[in-house]
C-alpha cells in the first residue's frame, strides 16, 4: 500500500497545485485536514474488485484480449480499454487525464462536464426507418433524422474514439425486472462517463458480465467531438441520435453525461409500450405495508426528493415501468438536483455523497474539498450521481406491486394552482396529457427561469409514441388496481414567480405524508372555482390551512384572478392538440 501511495503522491500534489478548473472561490475557513487527507487515501485505494475481468490502471491489452475484439468488430482500434472497471480505477483515471476531476472532503468525485451542463432536447434526432417509421410521433420532440445522416454521425463519433489513447466500456442493465430488462453497452472516453453509467444502469454480477454478449442497444459517447454543422438535419455542434432498427445511440458535441441516462430511458419509453408495459418519467417508494406511491413529474418537479423518504423504501427517483405483477424500476441508481442541497431537507441524499458518488459541476474550495451547494455560478442543474443501494431504504431488487397512490408533481410559476387536490380520474386523464409544470432554471440550456411549459405525460421529451399511447395505458391500469390519484403543486404560492415564494418543502413533505396515512382520502373537500378541482380543507403537519386554498395566499385578489384566468386558457390552448383523441369526461375535465 505504501509503494501504491508513493506513486499516487505526484498525482495528488499535481491535483491539488491544478487551476485549470473555474475556481469560482476559496473559503478562508481551514478544514480538518488530517480527516480529509484520510478521506482521499481511503478514495484512492484501488475498490475491491466488484468483476472478475478488472484491469489495472495503464494496462496496455493484448491483440487477442476479448475487449479489443469487441470493439474492433466495431471499427474502434483503441489499445487500452477500461471494461466494467471499479470506481476506484476510474476515481485514479478521472485524476490522471481528466480536467476538472477532484476528490472531495466527502470522498465523492467531482467531475465537470464543460461548455454544456443540461440536456440539450432541440438537438435529439430519432431515425426515420421503416421497422419503426410509423410508431413514433413525430414532431418538435422526435425530430426526424435520415439513416444517411446518423451513418455519417456515427463514423464521426468511431474516428473521434479511434484517435482517443485509452477508452471505456460499461455493460449493464436497463430493467430490474429480468422478464423486461435490456442489455446496454456504453463507450466513451471519459472515465467520469463510466462512472456516471456504473451508477445509472443495473450493474451486473459477475456471472452476468462473463455472459452479457452482444448489447440490445450500444451507446457511443463522443461528446467532446462536435458534430459536423454541414451535415444534413443538424442544426448546431450537439447531436444526440437514436437509430432503433440498429439499436445504437450516437452523442456528439455535449459531455453533459444525463444525454445518456435519457437516451436509455427513450428507447424503454419505446420497447415497452410495444409489449402493454407502462413507462413512466415518475419515481416511487413502498410503505412497510407494501403500499406504493407514484409521483410523475419534470424535472425539478421533487420526484428525487419526496420519493426519498425515511419511512418508507425507496424503489427508484425517476423512471418507473407498471407491468401487470407490478412496478419495477428501470435504473441502478440516482441523479439528482444538488442545488441548494443541505441535509436538513434531504438527508438521504445528502448521506449519499460518499465514495463512488458523482457531483457534476459543483463549486467547491479547492484546500479542503467541501462544496458550496449554493453556488450556481457553473449551473444552476448541478447534479449528484450515486447508486441506489447508497439509500439505506432503497428496496434490491427495485421491483414492487401496484401502486395504491398516484400522484402528479407539478411546479407552478404562476401560484395559481392549490398545493394538493384530489383527482376524479377523468381529471387525471387530462391532467397526465397535459402535464404541465414550469422548466426550471438549468434544467435545460437556454432557461434562466421558471418557465411555464406543458409535457405530455409528465415527459414528452423522452416519449416516442403519441401520448395518447401512453395515456391509455394509464386509464387502464388506473381503473384495474383502484388507485387514487393527487395533484400537487411545490411550486409557487402567495404570487408568481418574482412575487410570492416557492413552497415549502416541510408542508409538502405533510401533505404526502396524510395521502400515506389515508388521511387525505377521509377528509372533507371544497371545490377550487374554475379549475375545479377538490381541495381539503385541513392537512395535518400543514403550516397553515390557507395556504391549501391558493386565493388565501395572494394580497391581491383581482392579480389572482387575472392569474388563474391566464393560466386556465393555457391549459385550453394547449389540449386543442389531444383533444380530438379523448372522450366527453377527459374534455369535460378542462379548466372553464
Amino acid at each position: 500500500m505504501a509503494a501504491h501511495m508513493g506513486a499516487l503522491r505526484p498525482l495528488l500534489r499535481r491535483a491539488a497545485s491544478s487551476r485549470l478548473f473555474r475556481q469560482i472561490h476559496s473559503s478562508p475557513v481551514c478544514a480538518d485536514k488530517a480527516k480529509v487527507r484520510d478521506v482521499v487515501e481511503q478514495a484512492l485505494r484501488t475498490a475491491p474488485a466488484s468483476y472478475p475481468r478488472e484491469f489495472a490502471q495503464n494496462r496496455m491489452m493484448e491483440e487477442d484480449d476479448a475487449d479489443i475484439k469487441m470493439l474492433a468488430d466495431l471499427g474502434i482500434n483503441t489499445k487500452v480499454v477500461q471494461h466494467n472497471a471499479s470506481p476506484g480505477t476510474l476515481y485514479n483515471e478521472a485524476l490522471h487525464y481528466e480536467r476538472g476531476s477532484e476528490i472531495l472532503s466527502t470522498g465523492a468525485l467531482a467531475a465537470f462536464s464543460g461548455q454544456k451542463t443540461g440536456r440539450s432536447p432541440g438537438d435529439k434526432r430519432i431515425v426515420d426507418e421503416p421497422s419503426t417509421s410509423a410508431d413514433v410521433w413525430w414532431g418538435p420532440v422526435n425530430i426526424k433524422l435520415s439513416p444517411n445522416t446518423f451513418k455519417i454521425n456515427r463514423e464521426r463519433a468511431i474516428d473521434y474514439l479511434n484517435t482517443r489513447e485509452r477508452l471505456y466500456v460499461f455493460d449493464g442493465f436497463a430493467g430490474w425486472d429480468p422478464n423486461y430488462r435490456y442489455k446496454v453497452r456504453v463507450i466513451t472516453s471519459r472515465a467520469y462517463h463510466a462512472l456516471f453509467m456504473h451508477n445509472m444502469l443495473i450493474r451486473p454480477t459477475a456471472e452476468e458480465l462473463a455472459n452479457f454478449g452482444k448489447p440490445d442497444y450500444t451507446i457511443y459517447n463522443a461528446g467532446a467531438f462536435p458534430a459536423n454543422r454541414a451535415t444534413e438535419g443538424m442544426t448546431s455542434g450537439t447531436s444526440v441520435s437514436l437509430n432503433f432498427a440498429t439499436g445504437e445511440v450516437v452523442i456528439l458535441g455535449t459531455e453533459y453525461a444525463g444525454e445518456m441516462k435519457k437516451g436509455v430511458f427513450t428507447i424503454m419509453n419505446y420497447l415497452l409500450p410495444k409489449k402493454n408495459i407502462l413507462s413512466m418519467h415518475a419515481s416511487a417508494n413502498e410503505g412497510r405495508n407494501g403500499d406504493v406511491t407514484i409521483f410523475f413529474g419534470l424535472s425539478g418537479t421533487g420526484k428525487t426528493t419526496l420519493s426519498a423518504d425515511p419511512e418508507r423504501a425507496l424503489i427508484g427517483d425517476d423512471e418507473h415501468a407498471w407491468t401487470e405483477d407490478g412496478v419495477f424500476n428501470i435504473e441502478g441508481g440516482c441523479y439528482a438536483k444538488a442545488i441548494g442541497l443541505t441535509r436538513e431537507k434531504e438527508p438521504e441524499i445528502w448521506d449519499a455523497i460518499r465514495f463512488g458518488t458523482l457531483l457534476e459541476n459543483v463549486v467547491f474550495d479547492k484546500r479542503s474539498g467541501a462544496v458550496d451547494y449554493d453556488d450556481n455560478s457553473l449551473t444552476e442543474n448541478t447534479r449528484v450521481s450515486y447508486p441506489l443501494e447508497y439509500i439505506p431504504n432503497a428496496k434490491i431488487p427495485a421491483v414492487a406491486g401496484h401502486p395504491s397512490n398516484i400522484v402528479m408533481l407539478t411546479c407552478d410559476a404562476f401560484g395559481v394552482l392549490p398545493p394538493v387536490s384530489k383527482l376524479t380520474p377523468a381529471q387525471a386523464m387530462y391532467h397526465f396529457i397535459s402535464g404541465y409544470t414550469a422548466k426550471v432554471a438549468g434544467t435545460e440550456m437556454g432557461i434562466t427561469e421558471p418557465t411555464a411549459t406543458f409535457s405530455a405525460c409528465f415527459g414528452a421529451p423522452f416519449m416516442v409514441w403519441h401520448p395518447a399511447k401512453y395515456a391509455e395505458l394509464l386509464a387502464e391500469k388506473m381503473a384495474k388496481y383502484n388507485v387514487d390519484v393527487y395533484l400537487i403543486n411545490t411550486g409557487w404560492t402567495g404570487g408568481a414567480h418574482g412575487e410570492g415564494h416557492r413552497m415549502s418543502l416541510k408542508d409538502t413533505r405533510a401533505i404526502i405524508d396524510a395521502i400515506h396515512s389515508g388521511e387525505l382520502a377521509k377528509a372533507e373537500y371544497e371545490n377550487f372555482p374554475r379549475f375545479n378541482l377538490q381541495v381539503p380543507k385541513s392537512c395535518p403537519g400543514v403550516s397553515d390551512a390557507k395556504i391549501l386554498m391558493p386565493n388565501k395566499t395572494w394580497s391581491d385578489q383581482a392579480a389572482f384572478e387575472e392569474m388563474s384566468k391566464k393560466l386556465a386558457q393555457l391549459f385550453k390552448e394547449n389540449f386543442k392538440k389531444y383533444s380530438d383523441g379523448c372522450s366527453d369526461d377527459i374534455l369535460a375535465a378542462s379548466p372553464e
